[in-house]
């Protein structure tokens, strides 16, 4: 996986202002993405950002790059345990809770929507989104809103800012550790 990649990706979350990123990316081989991913982490986790790959299929890395402080404060939101808790997750450490969100996408059953809620997204649009099947959205940008359309207009804005900003700097010869700020 190439950094420019991953700073395409994930920018909102290297500059602090997203609990999570999540996207897909080919590999030659596992353990080739398994050491891009060691190489991240020696840089990121001092940073307070922890890279992690959650599924291997057909060629490509579902790779999940967060905050451990963020996700802990979001999980632990109301709405957010009562979804987790109807959807069948246990709760302990924000880990804990990402080893279940794992198993479920290995399971290859239905893809697990509630995987939101791990990236930041407001429980209600979240939960709308379960409950509608995706359908009746008020807005659709990083996710579908079911909520303030106005509010995740500007999120959604502050995100492809960042994106760009982050894109221009890394071109210009910014390092990854040196776009991300420590939170």
């Amino acid at each position: 996986m190439s950094e420019e990649i991953f700073v395409h990706y994930c920018s909102p979350t290297l500059a602090g202002i997203k609990t999570a990123n999540l996207f897909s990316c080919r590999f030659a081989g596992e353990e080739e993405m398994r050491d891009s991913v060691r190489r991240l982490n020696v840089v990121l986790v001092k940073k307070g950002i922890r890279v992690l790959p959650l599924r291997y299929r057909d060629g490509c890395a579902l790779i999940y790059a967060y905050r451990p402080s963020k996700l802990s404060q979001d999980l632990q939101q109301a709405d957010a345990c009562s979804l987790l808790e109807e959807r069948g997750y246990t709760f302990g450490a924000p880990e804990r809770c990402i080893i279940q969100l794992m198993q479920r996408l290995a399971d290859g059953g239905e893809f697990p929507h509630e995987i939101g809620l791990f990236l930041g997204y407001p429980p209600e649009d979240v939960s709308g989104f379960i409950e509608n099947r995706a359908e009746g959205y008020k807005c659709a940008g990083e996710w579908k809103v079911y909520g303030d359309a106005d509010k995740a207009k500007e999120t959604f804005a502050k995100y492809r800012k960042c994106t760009e900003t982050c894109l221009a700097q890394f071109a210009q010869g910014k390092s990854i550790e040196r776009l991300t700020v420590a939170v």
